[in-house]
C-alpha cells in the first residue's frame, strides 16, 4: 500500500509499531488489508504448533519466571511432554482515514492463552488436561485506540507497557514470550508520546499512567521513557519467533513507579503505604549492519536490557520466585491480600517492603549468508538476583537468583512457513542454597499471515 501511494509514510510506520512484534514486515503487505471506502482494515497474526519436553514437571507452555520443581519432589524427579497451539494470535487493525493531518486507528489482537481454572484433582476441583489444551481460552492481548496528531500522540486502553520500551528490545527465541528474565507487560493504560524526527536519529518521549499494581487502588502506577533510535544504521531482528524486520539502532531509558496501601499485617484495621520505583536500560545495536535490507544474510544483532528496582516483578511474566504475603493462624482473622505475590511483604515485624530486584538479558542473532538471510541462530542469557526476597521470605521455597541460557535455530522454507527449534537451561537458585534445574527442548511450527 506504501508503494502505491494508498497510505502515506507516516501510516505506514504506525501501522508497523502496532503489528510488526506479531508478524513482522509481512504484516504491512497489501495481501492482507481490505480497504472499504477508505478505512483500511488489517488482518494479522500466526498460527503456531508447538512440541515442548521438560525435564522436571510443573511448568506451562509460557515458562515465563515460573520456579522450578525442587530436587526432593516428585515434580522435579521426573519430565513432562506437552503439545500446544494455545499461542496462535489473531489480530485486526482498523484506521480511520487521515483527517487535517490527524490519523485514528484501533486494534484489538488476540490469542488463546487465557486463564482456565486450575487443573485439579478430585474431578471436579478443575478443568482437565484435555480441556485446557484443546478447548483454550481467547483472550485479549492489545485491544486500544490511536490517535497520532502533529503535536503529540496518545493511546487508551491495553498495550505494551511502557517501562523496557517494549516490544523493540524483547528476545528473539522459540520459547513463548515472555522468556525468562525479560521485560514483558500488556497493560491497561492512557499515554502519551512525542516522536521528533530528524535525518539522523528521532527521539521518542513518553510517560504513561497504567492500571494499579493491586485491587481497590487510587493511584495509577506511572510510567516514563526516552527512546534513541539511530537511522541509518539498521539491522535485522526478529521480536519473539514472528516478528522479523529491518530496524534502526535504538537505545532506551524509561521508568516505572508504583504506590500500594495495604492493610497492616497481621491487624488490618490500619494501613500501610509505600512508594516503589525502578529503571531500565535497553539497547539494540546492528553489529553487522542490514545494508541490503537483509535480503542476502550475513547479519548480527545485539540485544541487551537491564533493570533494577523495587516491586518490579509485576513487569515480567508469571514473576514471584516464591515470594508471598504472610497468612495468619487461627484465631487471627484471614489477611484481606489485595496485591499479586510478588511485589510486596511483611517482615516478622510487620514492616512493609517492596522485593527488590536486578535482572538482565542479551541476546545475539546471526542471519546466515548464501540463503538470503532464510536460516539463522539465536543466544540467549537472562539473570535475576534479589538482596532481599530470601531474607523476607522462606528459603526453602524463595528464589535467590535465576540464570537462563538458550540457543536457538529458525529457517524459513518457504513464504510465510516458519520452524523453529530451541534448547533452554534454567538454573534456579533457592534460599537455602538448593539449585533446581530445567531442561527444555522445543519445537515449534509457524504460519505468519
Amino acid at each position: 500500500m506504501l508503494e502505491k501511494k494508498i497510505i502515506t509514510q507516516e501510516e505506514y510506520d504506525s501501522a508497523m509499531r502496532d503489528v510488526a512484534s506479531t508478524a513482522g514486515t509481512k504484516a504491512a503487505g497489501d495481501t492482507n488489508t481490505l480497504v472499504i471506502g477508505k478505512f483500511a482494515t488489517t488482518i494479522y497474526g500466526f498460527v503456531e504448533a508447538d512440541a515442548i519436553h521438560d525435564s522436571t514437571e510443573g511448568l506451562s507452555e509460557v515458562q515465563g519466571n515460573q520456579q522450578i520443581a525442587r530436587n526432593e519432589t516428585f515434580a522435579g524427579q521426573h519430565g513432562q511432554l506437552l503439545g500446544s497451539i494455545r499461542n496462535s494470535r489473531l489480530g485486526v487493525r482498523v484506521k480511520a482515514p487521515e483527517f487535517h493531518s490527524i490519523r485514528v486507528s484501533g486494534q484489538l489482537e488476540m490469542d488463546f492463552l487465557g486463564n482456565e481454572p486450575a487443573i485439579g484433582y478430585p474431578p471436579g476441583a478443575g478443568v482437565s488436561e484435555n480441556s485446557f489444551f484443546a478447548n483454550a481460552a481467547f483472550r485479549e492481548r492489545h485491544i486500544n485506540v490511536k490517535v497520532e496528531t502533529p503535536v503529540v500522540d496518545m493511546l487508551f486502553g491495553q498495550y505494551w507497557a511502557l517501562f523496557g520500551w517494549q516490544p523493540y528490545f524483547h528476545m528473539n527465541t522459540v520459547d513463548i514470550q515472555g522468556a525468562p528474565a525479560e521485560i514483558y507487560s500488556r497493560r491497561p493504560q492512557v499515554r502519551l508520546s512525542k516522536n521528533i524526527k530528524t535525518d539522523p536519529v528521532n527521539v521518542e518521549i513518553a510517560a504513561a499512567a497504567l492500571n494499579p499494581p493491586q485491587r481497590a487502588s487510587e493511584a495509577p502506577e506511572g510510567q516514563a521513557g526516552v527512546r534513541v533510535t539511530f537511522n541509518h544504521w539498521k539491522g535485522k531482528r526478529t521480536d519473539g519467533a514472528t516478528g522479523t524486520a529491518i530496524e534502526p539502532a535504538s537505545l532506551g531509558i524509561s521508568g516505572d513507579m508504583k504506590y500500594v496501601k495495604l492493610p497492616v499485617f497481621p491487624a488490618a484495621n490500619t494501613t500501610t503505604d509505600k512508594v516503589g520505583t525502578a529503571i531500565s536500560f535497553d539497547a539494540f545495536l546492528p553489529v553487522l549492519p542490514a545494508n541490503d535490507e537483509g535480503k542476502s544474510g550475513n547479519d548480527l544483532s545485539l540485544m541487551g536490557n537491564f533493570a533494577t528496582g523495587y516491586g518490579m516483578a509485576d513487569q515480567y511474566s508469571a514473576f514471584t520466585g516464591g515470594s508471598s504475603i504472610p497468612t495468619t493462624t487461627p484465631p487471627a482473622a484471614p489477611y484481606p491480600q489485595n496485591i499479586d505475590n510478588g511485589i510486596v511483604t511483611f517482615d516478622s515485624a510487620g514492616n512493609l517492603h517492596y522485593i527488590q530486584w536486578y535482572v538482565g538479558n542479551v541476546g545475539l542473532q546471526y542471519y546466515f549468508p548464501g540463503v538470503g538471510g532464510k536460516v539463522w541462530i539465536t543466544a540467549n542469557y537472562g539473570h535475576a538476583e534479589s538482596p532481599n526476597a530470601v531474607a523476607l521470605g522462606n528459603a526453602a521455597k524463595t528464589r535467590a537468583s535465576l540464570d537462563w541460557v538458550n540457543v536457538d535455530l529458525f529457517a524459513d522454507p518457504v513464504p510465510g512457513f516458519r520452524l523453529g527449534l530451541s534448547y533452554g537451561r534454567t538454573f534456579d537458585n533457592y534460599g537455602d542454597k538448593q539449585q533446581a534445574i530445567n531442561d527444555r527442548v522445543q519445537g515449534s511450527a509457524f504460519f505468519i499471515f
